[in-house]
């Protein structure tokens, strides 16, 4: 419950501008549009305040063989290419 005139912050693991938004696609990758979350949650009653690059990470390509899950802390694809994927780092932004 969000309190009368309180702030919702989201971080998300964010797909390209023009990605598909299908929830199939969502769940295989683990990268959800931004316009699909700001509709959302416009659509829910809320209005945009802002937006922040504090978590993008610009080494994210965004194209890996298991998705977000490619990448640290999970490594879905064990110790293949693992340094490739450590120096990436994590995804969020």
């Amino acid at each position: 419950m969000l309190k009368h005139g309180g702030v919702l912050g989201l971080t998300d693991h964010r797909a390209n501008a023009g990605d598909r938004t299908d929830p199939k696609v969502i769940g295989d990758t683990g990268y959800v549009t931004e316009d699909l979350v700001v509709k959302t949650v416009e659509a829910a009653g809320f209005k945009l305040a802002g937006k922040s690059e504090v978590n993008a990470n610009p080494k994210d390509t965004k194209d890996y063989p298991k998705g977000v899950w490619t990448l640290p802390p999970t490594y879905e694809l064990g110790e293949t290419d693992h340094a490739k994927y450590a120096a990436i780092g994590r995804a969020i932004g």
